[in-house]
Parts: C-alpha cells; structure tokens; sequence
C-alpha cells in the first residue's frame, strides 16, 4: 500500500503540494473552507508515496466540490491528472484498474455536471416539440463533454501505464544481464576449479609415482649397503634423477596454479618406456606387450593412458607384492585400446574392502575426460586395472 521513496522524491512531493495548497488558496475556486485546496494538495503528495490513498482522496475532493459546492472545473482540479497518472505508473494492480475506471466514471460525472450546472437543465422534462430539440442538443453536448473529459482523464493514464511497462523492461533487462554475468561467472569457476583438479590429479601422480620409487631404491640401498656397494650407488642416482624430475614437474605444474600458464609438455605414449624402466629400476618387474595395430591417439588420450599406467604401476609398488611380476597389456582394436594392467596382491581382500583412493577416482576421471572407461578387479592375490581409451576422439584434440 505504501511506496518506499528516495528523499529528494519525498522532498520534491512536499514542495509540490504546498504548491498545489497556496495556489488553491489564492484562486477563487469558490470553496471558503479552502478543503478543496487541502484535499488536491494531500491528493497530489501522495500520488507516489500511495496511489491508492491518493486516488481516494481525488475523488472525495471531485465530489466535494461538485455536491457540495457546486462550482465548475478550476486549475486546481488539473491535480488528478497527476494522480491518475500515479495510479498507472506506481499503483498496486487493484490501484491501476481503479485507476482506469475512475477516467470512464469521471468523465461521465464530470460532463454530467457541467452540462446541467452551466445550463440549469432539470432532467424532468415533458417531452413535447420544443423540450425534444433541447433534449438532442443537452445530449449532443454531453456526449462532446465526456469524450473531452475521457481524452483529458486518459491521456495521463496512458503515460503512467506506458512508463511502467518501460520500467518493468529495464528492470527484466537488467535482470537477464545479471543473470548472463551469474552464469559467464559460474562457468569461469566451474572452468577454474576444472582446472585446478586436473593440476591436483597431475600433481598426485607425479608426487605419488616419483616418492614410490624413491623409497624402493632407499630401502634397496640399505640393504645392500652391506653386500653390493655397487648398488648403492646406482640406487642413489635413480633417486636423484627421479627427484630432479619431480621436482621439475612439481615447478611446472605449480607454475600453471599460480600463473594461469599454459600446459607444458605431457607425457605421451612416447614416454612409456622410460616410465617401465624407471619402475623397473626400483625393484618391480614389469612385463609388457601389444596386440593389433597401434591407431593415432590425440593428446589428450595418449596423457590418460600414460597416467593410468603410472598409477596402477605405482600403487603396485607400494601396495602389491613386488617380488611378482606386474603385466601391462595394449589391445588396439579398430576404434580403441585397451589397457589392462595386472599386479599381484600381498594378500586376497574382498572386492567391497577394497578402499578407493584419490589414485583409482583419478585414474577413472582421465579415462571420463577422454570419452572412455575404467574398472577395476579384485581377483584371487591379483589386482587388474582395465581400461578403454577411444581413438576417435583424437579428432577434437
């Protein structure tokens, strides 16, 4: 019911009635009480504040003034037109129709009572040939007052419905902008937080990989600290030479968390074969072949399938039973390559026991990004990692 105001709009309304009040006043609208005054100004000051109140008191003063004190239109009355225009512009739905019929009821109110005031017509003719001329000509001139008074009443109405809509406009353009940000904001941290997932997932395998094997050749060179000096010394390199590539790594990748860079190189299929020696080094064995025809993977497929052998490979040498062999297996067929990689287990643990780690979601999540599958199998002493990574999206690479 009530508008909530700036404070200059609060300002300027007051200025206004009192405006609308002393020019009342000093008009002679034919009122001595000067309540007509009153009632335009309080009508006008609260055109925007309550359009309903506003409305109300317009009509009290229009009727004041033609029942009571029987006085035709002045320039005072010019006020409901800024009420009128109130009610369409700022009103309450309820307030806009009232509005709105108030032009119609006005207007035949309004030439009603202009007509029979300026001529003192009474209503109770006797129809004979002279009373029906003055009858068409009362009628006539009726008819021209209430299309006037519609025009006039209307005119307001129309601009205060008209600036309405444009604010209802503006305000849902302005809503859909918002929005439009809200969304390119989202979908850029949607893309940060990708982002930093797949740093986290690099980081993972590269840390986790490099440390397993810095322990395996550790514990090898202590134990053999007392027979073969010899391999502490080659135990002793594989671990400097593995630290020193993690820690390259490591720089790259905190370089892209903190700089935004672009990707430095990843590891390819390429790569492959220094990762099994490198493992092999720190104690496992690894057997390795290949079935088909070897297809053209993209970039992105040939980083899934490197990081999805390092990690099985890796958590074998931590995990598993080192002293059996761990076998790694491609299958190229027409549209994809299997990868299935075999390890064996220190000890025969139940599917459902099998704890899930940030290795096995990580390697499952770069088989996803690529369009392909992973699963995973818990046999009798043996572990086996298998997934499919599909050719065919090398073509998006």
């Amino acid at each position: 019911m009530f508008r909530r105001l700036q404070s200059y709009q609060v300002i300027v309304d007051v200025l206004i009635a009192l405006f609308v009040l002393v020019f009342a006043i000093n008009v002679n609208t034919g009122d001595p009480s000067g309540l007509l005054g009153v009632g335009m100004a309080v009508a006008v000051g609260f055109r925007r504040f309550s359009p309903g109140i506003a409305l109300g008191v317009a009509w009290l003063a229009a009727l004041f003034q033609m029942y009571a004190l029987a006085v035709n239109p002045s320039y005072v009355d010019l006020a409901i037109l800024a009420v009128i225009y109130a009610t369409a512009a700022y009103g309450t739905k309820v307030v806009r129709w009232l509005g709105f019929a108030s032009i119609f009821v006005g207007a035949a109110l309004g030439a009603a009572f202009i007509e029979y005031h300026g001529n003192d017509f009474v209503l109770t003719l006797h129809l004979n040939a002279t009373s029906f001329a003055e009858v068409a000509k009362f009628v006539i001139s009726l008819g021209l007052y209430g299309a006037l008074l519609l025009v006039i009443l209307g005119l307001p109405w129309t601009a205060g419905n008209l600036v309405r809509t444009r604010s209802i406009a503006r305000a849902s353009s302005r809503a859909q902008k918002l929005a439009e940000i809200d969304a390119e904001g989202a979908e850029r941290d949607v893309i940060v937080e990708q982002e930093r997932n797949r740093i986290a997932r690099d980081m993972h395998d590269v840390v986790a990989h490099s440390l397993a094997v810095v322990i395996a050749q550790a514990d090898g060179a202590r134990y053999a600290h007392a027979t073969d000096p010899a391999a502490v010394d080659e135990a002793l390199t594989a671990i400097s030479s593995t630290a020193r590539e993690a820690l390259a790594d490591v720089r790259l990748l905190l370089g892209q968390l903190r700089h935004s860079q672009t990707e430095g190189p990843q590891p390819a299929l390429a790569d492959l074969g220094r990762l099994l020696d490198q493992l092999r080094a720190s104690g496992l064995t690894i057997g390795f072949d290949a079935n088909g025809t070897p297809l053209p993977l993209g970039t992105g497929q040939q980083l899934a399938v490197y990081r999805i052998v390092q990690e099985a490979l890796t958590n074998a040498l931590r995990h598993g039973d080192a002293s059996h062999e761990a076998f790694v297996h491609f299958e190229w067929t027409e549209d994809d390559l299997e990868v299935t990689i075999r390890s064996a287990l220190t000890s025969s643990p139940a599917t459902s026991e099998l704890r899930v780690g940030h290795g096995l979601a990580g390697m499952r999540e770069r088989a996803a990004l690529v369009g392909g599958t992973l699963t995973t199998e818990v046999g009798d002493r043996e572990f086996v990692v298998h997934g499919v990574i599909p050719a065919s999206a090398m073509v998006q690479q």
